[in-house]
This record gives structure tokens, C-alpha cells and sequence, in this order.
């Protein structure tokens, strides 16, 4: 290395203190792959995470960009080099990747790769990644590798704390899952036992009722008083079960990066372009923010379902301290007068309360054959 022992031994411990400050599987694997890059001056690194089907089940990469990496296509396959280094389980170093008898080409849009230095990143016995990186950023000995057996030793430190901190991480996050899954389990069982003797209650109070208007009017009346005060305990219970039950990545992530995802999902899984933008928007109150997905779902779900839309666009922006969300489908649109009189409120009625809920308002513009526009906005906190 260019380096002297010292300042390479700075540069590993912050590498090092980096993994350690992520607990997501994904921040991890991209602070590994940053950190081996700028560690050893390499043009390219990557680490790629073995599914159980041939292929890669995660695959980071960094000095590429996100232009490039669109045009490189899907994930690699588990061939050629990559297989030799999960496979075999030991380092590869080679001065020119593509005149190895193993290596099977790439992507018209790869960037092109010389030297090449690649291990696997192993927990006890079990392979659970592939760690490389090309293109040393050195002068090159005649027919030789930039890459030295320092930098190979090196990156088998890096490599073992890497196994640590991805272990971590994994371990983390399905510890999150189990307490999420165990919490909503327990909040199922509270539901289904508060509402459940509510209902019963209900029933037995409406049939009570039901018995006396014709021989009692004045005791039937108090019986239906007493009908409406255990509908407004069951609606209670259940408000506060969906409070509790509140989406985690919403948790985690904000609403941005939580309509992204799910935004991604639903294009997709549908024949309808699904588009999703944000423009300056900034977070909001908890509350507001569970309230802009829901009703954002719950228009997804109207024009992708019933609207027949060819292109579904939602956006979210900042307006004055608070923000605004708008879905836009090119569907063929309804006239809400007349769904308000037949009964039919394709989710209107549950849209306005979340709205007013939060303290904003809901807008629907919609005419037959022109489309649909849910707009609700907010005032921030």
C-alpha cells in the first residue's frame, strides 16, 4: 500500500467504526462496499449476497453510477468469477479479470474492469457474500496485478468484520420482524376480544330493542341509546388498534421513501404505469403522515382496480408548513354526485375522515371519461 502502517491502520479502524453504526442489512452492505473502495483506491467495488437460486438475493455496488447501473440490466448470475469465489471460498487476485479462463463476459454497458481482487466474506463455514473490487488506481507492473498481498490481506480484515457487522444486521432485523409480528399478535388478540363481546353486546342490545318498540316504545328508546354508545366503545377500540398497528416501515422510513417502495411494488404488479414523485416536501407529524398513506393506498387501490387507468401518478409536495398529496389516474372517472346518492362511496367517506382526522381536507375531482384526481392536504405541524 501507498500508505504508510499508521495511517492504514486509521483508515481500516474507520471502516470499521462505519459497519458498526448501521443496523440495516442494506446500510451495512453499501458502508462495506464505500469503505473497501476507498480503503484500497479502487475504481469499482461490490458485494453481492448469494440467494439459494443461482442468483444474487442483494447486489451493491459502489463507483458506479445509478445511470449506469440501470443500463447494466438485472442482477448477475452466479457464474465465471463470482461462482469461483462463493464456491471455493478463497480469495482471487488476478492482473487482468477478462483473460482468466473463467470470466464470461459482461453487460454491453459494464464498465470495463482490469485487475481484479476478490474474496468471500464467510460466517464460521457458511459463505454469505462475495466482496470485490477492479480497477486499482496505481501504477501497474508489467503484466501484473495493482493489487499487492497486502491489499489482499486487507481486505480479508475488512471482510471479517464485514461478516460480523451483516450478521449483526441480519440478527436485527429479524429480531424487529419477530417483536413486530409478536406485538401485532397480541394487538389481534386484544381486538378480536375487546370488539368481539362489543358486538355481542350489540346484538343482544338491538334484538332487546327490536323486542320492545311495539309493547315499550320508551324502554326500546333507551335500549337504542344504549346501541349507539356500544357502537362509539367498538369503533373506539378499533381506532386505537389501527393507531397502534401503524405501517413500520412508515416507522422507519418516512413517507417518501414508504410510498417509493410501495409505489414500485404496485407498478410492478400492474399493467398501469405507476409513477411517484416528491417535491420539497419535508416530514410531518406522525399522525399526518399515517393519514397520507392510507388515503394514498386507498386511491391506489380505486384506480388501479375499478378506474381502468392506463397511467396512475401520486405526488407529494410541500404547501406553506404543510404538504399535499394528489393521485391522478387517466381512469374513466365517476361522477360523485350520483355515487354519493347510490350508496357507492369507493372509499370517499373513510378518504374525508383520515383527512379531517388529521386536521387537513380531502378534494375529489372526477367527470365519466375524464379521469380521477384525489387531492388531500395538510397543514403540518
Amino acid at each position: 500500500m501507498s500508505q504508510g502502517p499508521r495511517s492504514g491502520l486509521a483508515a481500516v479502524s474507520a471502516a470499521l467504526l462505519a459497519m458498526s453504526r448501521h443496523l440495516e442489512v442494506r446500510d451495512v452492505l453499501k458502508t462495506i462496499v464505500a469503505s473497501a473502495r476507498e480503503l484500497l483506491d479502487a475504481q469499482y467495488a461490490a458485494l453481492g449476497v448469494p440467494d439459494d437460486h443461482g442468483g444474487f438475493a442483494q447486489f451493491v455496488v459502489d463507483g458506479v453510477s445509478d445511470a449506469q447501473w440501470k443500463a447494466i440490466g438485472p442482477l448477475p448470475r452466479r457464474h465465471g468469477i463470482l461462482a469461483a469465489m462463493l464456491d471455493e471460498a478463497r480469495p482471487v487476485r488476478l492482473a487482468d479479470v477478462r483473460k482468466d479462463t473463467r470470466f464470461e463476459g459482461w453487460p454491453s454497458a459494464h464498465p470495463e474492469m482490469s485487475d481484479f481482487l476478490g474474496l468471500p466474506i464467510k460466517d464460521g463455514d457458511e459463505v454469505i457474500g462475495a466482496l470485490f473490487l477492479a480497477n486499482k488506481d496505481c501504477a501497474k507492473p508489467q503484466g501484473g496485478c495493482g493489487f499487492t498481498e497486502e491489499d489482499a490481506e486487507l481486505l480479508g480484515i475488512l471482510a471479517q468484520h464485514a461478516a460480523i457487522a451483516l450478521t449483526n444486521a441480519r440478527l436485527y432485523e429479524r429480531s424487529r420482524e419477530l417483536t413486530i409480528a409478536e406485538e401485532r399478535s397480541r394487538l389481534a388478540h386484544e381486538l378480536h376480544d375487546a370488539v368481539s363481546q362489543k358486538l355481542f353486546s350489540l346484538r343482544l342490545t338491538a334484538q332487546a330493542a327490536a323486542a320492545l318498540v311495539d309493547r315499550d316504545p320508551a324502554r326500546a328508546k333507551g335500549e337504542l341509546q344504549q346501541v349507539a354508545a356500544l357502537a362509539a366503545e367498538a369503533a373506539d377500540e378499533l381506532r386505537a388498534a389501527v393507531v397502534e398497528l401503524r405501517p413500520a416501515a412508515l416507522d422507519e422510513d418516512g413517507l417518501v421513501a414508504t410510498l417509493r417502495t410501495q409505489i414500485q411494488v404496485l407498478d410492478r404488479a400492474h399493467t398501469a404505469r405507476v409513477a411517484f414523485a416528491a417535491h420539497s416536501f419535508r416530514a410531518l407529524p406522525a399522525a399526518q403522515e399515517e393519514a397520507m398513506l392510507r388515503v394514498a393506498q386507498e386511491a391506489l387501490h380505486n384506480a388501479l382496480r375499478h378506474s381502468g387507468a392506463e397511467h396512475v401518478d401520486v405526488t407529494v409536495a410541500r404547501r406553506g408548513h404543510g404538504a399535499v398529496l394528489r393521485v391522478t389516474d387517466d381512469g374513466r372517472g365517476f361522477d360523485p354526485q350520483t355515487v354519493r346518492r347510490a350508496g357507492r362511496h369507493l372509499g370517499l367517506v373513510s378518504m374525508r375522515d383520515r383527512a379531517s382526522g388529521a386536521g387537513g381536507r380531502l378534494t375529489v375531482e372526477s367527470a365519466p371519461g375524464k379521469g380521477t384526481t384525489i387531492e388531500m392536504e395538510v397543514p403540518g405541524g
